[in-house]
């Protein structure tokens, strides 16, 4: 897209390919956030917006290589309104940057996070991932971050080149039609070998919305698929996690609570998470690879490399990499039943964002808040009350699955050590039983 400096002419620009199909109205808050939406409308009711020459309305959906015209005026005030300043990187930064960057294109940059790195700023937090995003932006618009991963979570972690292409990616996420795909070193093994976990999570009482916890009453729905690639003995285990919803540290939750924390864990796993001998302290958590539709038409499938210390922990432990061929080599197909879930949660995100439109006007506001591009859902849920999450394992082999687990319904391709095997399995079974060469440690029930 075109983009004139000066706002004292009638200026204009041409759609680009990012903004294909977006509204009016959208498309000045992507471009020219510091026109707010009450000067837009005036605009729009007095003629003075034009698309390719025709008057337009701001629900006027564009189409790429239309010539917008937009009126002189709109200049932020000092402090309202401005696009954020870019702040002057140094080397060493820059060089970090570099260095994560895995592949991009021009709609995507796909980079591998290290442990112990923030992917946004908070309380005292200066170093984080969001921080380091000029170094990419180049002549453009700043690059933005459309998922996130834990500070001490490496991997695949995907920013968004344009506003046009964060939109797209933001929607398959929220529609859950993105697949991720984690490895983890758990302690101990799990007595079933292919499972899913469905424990619903929420909020922890007292901790300031921290930390968080199983809550069967009030907390959300949540979902992890999970597949053990590998054991050594009955002291850790190898496993490939799926997660099928995006809670807030949905994965350590639910290792932690059929007791097999992650291995480093300590927040959700206690003393009991870490491994005595070389086995690094740090979280064994790796966002190992993602898949997701690409704006240019082929999926984007993108395999991040385990940083050093999970690296060494499983060599440490015998388990070969080459064990986990977690996916075939074809790119996944997404029906239709993906694209109506899609829909679904980007229609409803759109009704919250009307919502906070209607209030905004009702209360004289002149901008749409509701633009704000956060992702809703369902409240955490009321901690007074709050049923508590499964206790701890005892660490006694016992034979039987954890509560919350089942075998998945759906046939499930094996791949690595420790797998199930071809078939569809049984169903829900009864009890877990033991995995071969070995009791586990104590399910809950």
């Amino acid at each position: 897209m075109s983009r004139p400096e000066n706002t004292d002419t009638v200026r204009q620009f041409t759609v680009g390919h990012d903004d294909e199909g977006v509204r009016l109205d959208r498309w000045f808050k992507r471009h020219l956030p510091q026109v707010g939406f009450a000067m837009v409308s005036r605009w729009a009711r007095t003629g003075q917006l034009r698309v390719d020459g025709k008057r337009a309305d701001v629900d006027t959906r564009l189409t790429a290589g239309q010539i917008l015209r937009v009126p002189p005026g709109g200049e932020p005030k000092p402090g309202l309104g401005a696009s954020r300043p870019r702040r002057e990187l140094t080397e060493e930064e820059i060089e970090r940057a570099d260095a994560m960057v895995l592949t991009q294109d021009r709609a995507a940059i796909v980079l591998n996070k290290p442990p112990g790195l923030a992917t946004q700023g908070g309380s005292g937090m200066k170093e984080h991932v969001d921080g380091l995003l000029d170094a990419y932006a180049d002549k453009g618009p700043r690059p933005r971050l459309v998922h996130r991963l834990d500070k001490d979570t490496s991997g695949v972690l995907l920013v968004a080149r344009t506003p046009g292409s964060a939109a797209f990616f933001s929607k398959r996420f929220s529609g859950r039609t993105a697949k991720k795909i984690y490895w983890a070193l758990v302690v101990g093994v799990p007595s079933i070998n292919d499972g899913m976990i469905e424990l619903p999570i929420a909020k922890q009482p007292g901790t300031g919305g921290e930390k968080m916890h199983v809550d069967e009453k009030e907390g959300q729905t949540a979902k992890t698929r999970y597949r053990v690639l590998d054991r050594a003995g009955n002291r850790a285990a190898w496993v490939e996690l799926h997660p099928l919803t995006g809670r807030t540290h949905q994965l350590r939750v639910h290792m932690a609570a059929i007791g097999h924390p992650i291995v480093g864990d300590g927040k959700y796993g206690g003393q009991e998470a870490f491994l005595s001998g070389t086995i690094s302290r740090k979280m064994h958590l790796h966002a190992r690879r993602l898949i997701i539709e690409h704006p240019d038409g082929a999926p984007l499938d993108v395999t991040a490399p385990l940083p050093e210390h999970f690296a060494n922990s499983m060599e440490s432990l015998g388990f070969d990499e080459a064990d986990g061929a977690e996916l075939p080599e074809g790119a996944p197909e997404f029906t239709k039943d993906d694209e109506k879930r899609a829909a679904k949660a980007h229609a409803k995100q759109y009704r919250k964002e009307r919502r906070g439109e209607r209030r905004s006007r009702r209360d004289g506001g002149s901008e749409r808040p509701g633009s704000r591009g956060k992702p809703s859902g369902k409240a955490a849920g009321k901690p007074a009350g709050a049923k508590a999450g499964p206790r701890k394992a005892a660490g006694k082999p016992v034979a039987g699955k954890p509560a919350g687990v089942r075998k998945p319904s759906g046939p499930r391709k094996p791949g690595g050590a420790g797998g199930t095997g071809g078939g569809k399995p049984a169903g829900r079974p009864a009890g877990g039983g033991r995995p071969a060469g070995g009791g586990a440690p104590r399910g809950k029930r």
